[in-house]
């Protein structure tokens, strides 16, 4: 099953995505947008950027558990994952990143927001 980028809109009118892998799992977070448009400028720099080289940054929370960064070439994040109890765990979640972004479909259900 592959992934697909989710796109709603907030309760606040502005637009987030998640990335899910193929079991409906979240895999990756973006920022709010205040724009439709910049939020699927930010699904497709999420496409390009999961397979640069040095695009994830794995990081150590203040809690002991690990999440990721995926960095656009300018340095900005453009997505964070969820918390995960150890390094290998996030390294996984990295590799799914980099297997499901470059092709994941597009749900977009930000239209049927309130």
């Amino acid at each position: 099953m592959s992934g697909k980028f989710q796109l709603k809109k907030s309760s606040n009118g502005q637009f987030h995505f998640n990335l899910l892998a193929g079991n409906g799992q979240v895999i990756l977070s973006s920022e709010q947008y205040k724009a439709h448009a910049s939020a699927l400028n930010g699904i497709d720099s999420v496409r390009k950027n999961a397979v640069r080289e040095g695009a994830f940054e794995v990081k150590e929370s203040s809690n002991g558990k690990y999440f990721f960064v995926l960095k656009a070439t300018n340095g900005q994040v453009i997505g964070q994952s969820q918390m995960y109890a150890s390094l290998h765990s996030a390294e996984q979640g990295c590799d799914s990143v980099l297997r499901h972004a470059p092709n994941a479909a597009l749900q977009d259900e930000s239209a049927s927001a309130a």
